[in-house]
This record gives structure tokens, sequence and C-alpha cells, in this order.
């Protein structure tokens, strides 16, 4: 890690839970967030972790933990935790591994070694994403496309007068979609609009998110999909 920057921080005073065995890595986070005027919690374990996770408004988690697979914490998190973010740490950097870490439930996930400094403008702008209502969701009323029904008020989804169990994000997503149906929607205004304007980690956890989205709205690998994605500009929701 290098040292810390100045990056603004807009949103402080949040609650961060950092799940780390290596005590350095662990002591520098945990410095330089209360440094930033978070309030900081270390757990060196799964079990460590358990009683401390229903206070954290971010979790950090290593993936490789004494007791066990940091995946599979995130998971149980998340499902009981949907709306607070979850950035991965993890020294595992091959692609299938980044997959398997956003689709756990991660909003981010982050290699080592990492800089300090955008690390802690990663987490700044996913607390602000938490805090604030996504511009594509802050209103309310219902999208109708096709069979695909968006309550906005309820943040619920129906397909088929079937109700679709969605993660936050995962509903940001489609509603952002599905306010211009039939429309190709860049990658870069989703990246802003659902995730932060000021994001600048990679953009494959918009693939995995939309993976995810199809699944959970019936489709199966290689089957016709309702989201079109129209290579090297962005996805279109398609109308019917």
């Amino acid at each position: 890690m290098s040292d810390l920057g100045s990056p603004t921080v807009a949103a402080v005073g949040a609650e961060i839970l950092i799940v780390e065995d290596d005590e350095l890595i662990a002591s520098s986070l945990a410095r330089a967030l209360a440094a930033s005027g978070h309030r900081v919690t270390v757990a060196r374990s799964i079990a460590d972790a358990g009683p401390r996770l229903d206070d954290a408004d971010l979790l950090l988690c290593d993936l490789g933990l004494p007791d066990g697979d940091g995946l599979d914490l995130i998971a149980g998190f998340t499902e009981d935790h949907p709306a607070v973010p979850v950035i991965a740490l993890t020294a595992r950097t091959e692609e299938a591994d980044v997959v398997a870490g956003l689709s756990s439930g991660a909003v981010d996930y982050v290699t080592k070694p990492f800089r300090l400094a955008e690390l802690q403008a990663r987490i700044s702008a996913h607390l602000r994403q938490a805090a604030a209502a996504s511009p594509a969701t802050a209103t309310t009323g219902t999208l109708e496309v096709g069979d695909l029904v968006v309550d906005l008020a309820g943040r619920q989804v129906t397909v088929q007068g079937t109700s679709v169990d969605l993660r936050p994000r995962e509903f940001d997503l489609l509603a952002r979609l599905a306010a211009e149906p039939g429309v190709v929607v860049r990658r870069e205004d989703i990246m802003r609009d659902v995730w932060d304007e000021h994001w600048w980690g990679s953009t494959k956890t918009l693939d995995v998110h939309l993976n995810s989205l199809r699944r959970k709205l019936g489709e199966e690998p290689g089957s016709t999909s309702r989201i079109t994605a129209v290579r090297g500009v962005g996805y279109r929701l398609e109308k019917a």
C-alpha cells in the first residue's frame, strides 16, 4: 500500500468493519479510516466478525481468512444486510476470482497490494451511494416493460406477476434500463447513475451484476435475453 493521499471523503462518521487477518494491513487501514472520521472495528476471523456485523455501515473483507473463505462471509452478510456495501480485499487476481467476489454480493473488489488513497476514495463513493437514493430510483411510480413491472416506490419487481428478489444494486440497474426501454444506455452512464459519478474502479462489476440480474429474471445461459449488450457501447432493455 502507498501512503495515504488526500481524497475528498463525502461520507464521514460511518461504522466500518475490517475483516482482515494480516495485522499490518488491518492496522494501516484502521488508522487511515479513523483519521478520516470513521469509526473502525477490526476482526481477524469470520468468528470474530460475527458479533460485529449488525453494526457495520460498510464491510471490508479479506477472502483468505484463517477459519474459512471470506466469500461465504460476504454472501451471508449481504443476504442479511442487502443495503450495506461490501468491498472484497484479496490477493486473488484471476478473473474467475473477481467474478466470484462480485457474485457473492460485494460491490467492489480490490486486489493486494493496493493504493490506500484509492481504496479510501472507493469507500467514500460506496458510502455516498448507500446514503442517497440512486438518480434512477429517486422517483415514485411504476415502470412497465412487457411482462416486467418495476415498482419504484416499493422497490419491487415482478415478471408475469411473479415477484423477483433483487439486491439493491440489481434493482437500481434494472430501474435505470427500464426508464428508457428500447434505448441503448451507455456503460459510463450506467456506472454514473447506478454506482457513483466518481467511480474509478473496474466496470466489470456492471457485467457481473447484469449476469446475476438476467438469471434472477429467469433467463438461462445462452438463451435470448431481454437485456441486450451492444458491444463497445452499453446495454438495452428490450421493449417486448
